[in-house]
């Protein structure tokens, strides 16, 4: 489990947030509700926290990119891995 102590809220208007995710397969929608408990967190800690394959949460992921639901940046801790967190 995460160490984090950041809780993430939708970030826009709960009615439009859940809009946006309806039509998004359920990994994505998974992976969306561990964001909004704990983020930022990585791919290999989505995995860890969600039970999804890497290669199911890289494909999460992405479709939530798509629909603007999630920001990237890169780690503090280590600068080569992406954390991701719900978009503002």
């Amino acid at each position: 489990m995460s160490t984090s102590t950041k809780n993430s809220q939708p970030p826009e208007d709960d009615d439009e947030f859940r809009e946006r995710l309806r039509d998004l397969p359920p990994s994505a929608k998974l992976v969306a509700k561990v964001l909004e408990i704990d983020a930022p967190l990585s791919q290999g800690q989505l995995a860890d926290e969600s039970l999804l394959p890497d290669r199911t949460v890289r494909y999460a992921l992405n479709r939530l990119d798509d629909e603007d639901l999630v920001d990237s940046r890169y780690s503090f801790q280590d600068a080569r891995k992406q954390v991701y967190s719900l978009a503002d």
